[in-house]
């Protein structure tokens, strides 16, 4: 198949790429690099071994995405990009709403002109907002307004295709409910790299455990979860790619929407978290608690992902100590990321 990777030039899109490459898939990728760098399309390309098709392009751009639905058969788009920072959302909802939005109804109404039907969405765990209990099934009532703007324009746009996907046009759509990803592909070649100070806690620590940033915050201690700390469930990014392949390969019926958990089915705190990479780098990791939460965090988010491996046959395969020692293997090979 021929799939078009929006934001494949980000975190998730390169290793997600690189897999599908694996299994025999021939990708487009299209990203605007606002939040990612063409280096780790250039180091998808060492990894494979070939070259990739690539489009610096804002999908919110209408007729430059036009172009490329022209120049190539798509038969399939797995959508990566949007903005994706949970504190940043909150203090800017409108960005997130234009970026998000937009270029999600923008990338919609040209693959229906092109009569292109199949879609893998990359919605989050965010959607369920505060859940009333965990782990988490996909039957769980959705919440009318999530804990922050990011999760609610992941909600929105899950609400759009499904009203698509009732339309009886054909639309086979599935929604890949993200938890935590974490790690890096083995190799150390690509990983995560934020452009700025980031946001997420595992490239956090291993900036810190580099020595590119003091130390760590952790942010409130008196959550109702074990040790106080805020409890998710982290996937290794590599089995997160590998169930993009598997909604392609097993996928949705005919005018059908479906929304599947991707995750471990279980929980990690925010200091095993940092005693795992720890254990695993060999490195002290030094961090303080403020005891402050942050704006729009919840205690405890961890799926039951049973639904993938019935419907998929997917599930995860990595620990948590494997995506430490590939964040590590990434971080220490490459301190300053892809502009070093």
């Amino acid at each position: 198949m021929n799939i078009l990777v929006t934001g494949g030039a980000g975190y998730i899109g390169s290793h997600t790429v690189i897999e599908l490459i694996n299994n025999g898939h021939d990708v487009i990728i299209i990203d605007n690099l606002s939040n990612s760098c063409k280096e780790a399309v250039t180091r998808a390309e060492r990894i494979i071994g070939e070259a990739l098709t690539f489009y610096e392009k804002d999908i919110r751009d209408k007729q430059a995405l036009e172009k490329v639905f022209s120049k190539h058969q798509i038969d399939g788009v797995i959508h990566f990009a949007g903005l994706k920072a949970v504190g940043e959302s909150v203090k800017m909802p409108l960005k997130y709403y234009n970026n998000n939005l937009i270029s999600t109804i923008s990338l919609l109404e040209v693959m229906e002109s092109h009569n292109v039907k199949q879609l893998v969405f990359s919605s989050s765990a965010t959607v369920y907002g505060d859940p009333a209990s965990v782990p988490i099934k996909e039957s769980a009532t959705l919440p009318a307004k999530v804990t922050n703007p990011y999760g609610q324009t992941k909600l929105v746009i899950e609400t759009m295709l499904m009203d698509l996907a009732i339309t009886n046009n054909n639309w086979q759509i599935t929604a890949l409910r993200y938890f935590n990803p974490i790690g890096a592909h083995e190799s150390g070649t690509i990983g995560e790299d934020p452009s700025d100070i980031p946001n997420n806690l595992m490239p956090y620590v291993s900036q810190v455990a580099i020595g590119k940033l003091k130390e760590l915050s952790v942010f409130g201690s008196d959550y109702p979860t074990r040790d106080g700390t805020g409890v998710r469930d982290y996937i290794h990014v590599t089995d997160l790619a590998k169930a993009h392949v598997a909604a392609l390969s097993t996928p949705a019926s005919l005018n059908e929407y479906r929304a599947i958990n991707v995750g471990t089915g279980k929980g990690t705190s925010v200091l095993e978290l940092i005693s795992a990479f720890e254990q695993a780098s060999g490195v002290k990791v030094p961090y303080k608690i403020t005891g402050r939460r942050r704006p729009g965090d919840i205690a405890a988010c961890y799926a039951d992902p049973s639904l993938a491996h019935s419907i998929l046959g997917w599930r995860a395969q990595k620990t948590i100590e494997d995506a430490c020692a590939d964040s590590w293997r990434w971080q220490s090979a490459n301190p300053n990321g892809y502009r070093g």
